[in-house]
């Protein structure tokens, strides 16, 4: 087993921002128990590599991420989060990366905090929730964020949310069970409908959890496409091959075809999406990926990351 994955679905989070969250009315984060909420610790962390064969992990602040109504209150624990998980980079350059928390949807805390992710901290790239109250990927409110990522040809990690409208239809089971698959889908399907992937090539796009129900719609969201605006301009499928996926979540063979269907072999990555994912468990998925993904998958998945992660730093 070669010891070298790269894990970029990686998560962690400091007692001030679990005690921030709470205090702001996510004391069960996107309906999961309270007792759910992960101390993440970085020797802890270490250990699974370890034992997992994990080379480097890229540290991202999961859902709820860092906005809860006030844009001065998330300017604040964006740059407090991105500070903590650039200074457990530096203490450990060769088995971390950090994919820095941007303060949406407020658009000027935004452009601000990605400046000082790159050029102050050397983040690798960004993590993005799927909706920010509300707010989708590619809305045009988000424009000037996408700009300027696409001007730095920035890495940009997207994590599912709860939906605004979560009250109504997660029919009282935690979000990450379903809800989750759903809200990144919407996200997908919204940055390709609305032309923001076109318009923002350099932009670089991963899509978590084998992208979720994304791979079972492609067909269907080409055929309203279609319908809605002729044949012409390039299919959703041509354009969810310049997408990224992670194989974090619950992999199985049916899963990985379908999602081969429309991915790029070269373009899957490993996640482990620890510490949300238990450490035994996320041992038990590894080993899952392991009966599914193909031979060589291991190599190749950490070939991927190297050279996304390579392309994302040098342009940053």
């Amino acid at each position: 087993m070669a010891e070298n994955l790269v894990d970029v679905h990686a998560h962690f989070t400091t007692d001030h921002y679990i005690e921030t969250a709470k205090a702001s009315g996510h004391a069960q984060a996107d309906g999961m128990p309270e007792a759910f909420w992960p101390r993440w610790r970085v020797d802890d962390q270490l250990r699974l590599m370890d034992k997992l064969g994990i080379g480097r992990s890229m540290l991202s602040i999961s859902s709820p991420g860092v906005h809860f109504g006030d844009d001065a209150a998330a300017r604040e624990l964006a740059r407090s989060v991105n500070e903590a998980g650039a200074a457990e980079v530096a203490a450990h350059p060769d088995r971390f990366g950090l994919f820095a928390s941007l303060p949406l949807p407020d658009v000027e805390g935004s452009l601000a905090e990605l400046d000082h992710a790159f050029d102050t901290l050397g983040a690798d790239g960004v993590v993005l929730m799927s909706n920010s109250q509300g707010v989708y990927f590619g809305d045009e409110r988000m424009d000037q964020v996408l700009s300027e990522l696409n001007r730095r040809a920035a890495v940009v990690f997207l994590h599912p949310t709860s939906a605004a409208c979560h009250e109504v239809v997660d029919l009282g089971f935690p979000r990450p069970m379903i809800e989750f698959l759903f809200d990144t889908a919407r996200t997908v399907v919204e940055y390709v409908l609305s032309g923001s992937a076109e318009r923002y090539p350099g932009i670089r796009v991963i899509v978590p959890h084998g992208g979720g129900v994304i791979p079972l719609l492609a067909d269907r969201v080409e055929m309203f496409r279609t319908l809605l605006r002729g044949e012409g301009g390039r299919t959703v499928q041509d354009q969810l091959r310049a997408f990224y996926f992670d194989l974090a979540g619950t992999p199985s063979a049916q899963q990985m075809a379908v999602l081969e269907a429309v991915a790029d072999r070269e373009h899957l990555l490993y996640g482990s999406d620890y510490p949300w994912t238990p450490a035994d468990l996320a041992g038990r998925l590894l080993g899952g990926l392991d009966q599914v993904a193909g031979d060589g998958w291991r190599g190749r998945t950490t070939r991927n990351a190297e050279r996304l992660l390579t392309r994302g730093r040098s342009a940053a």
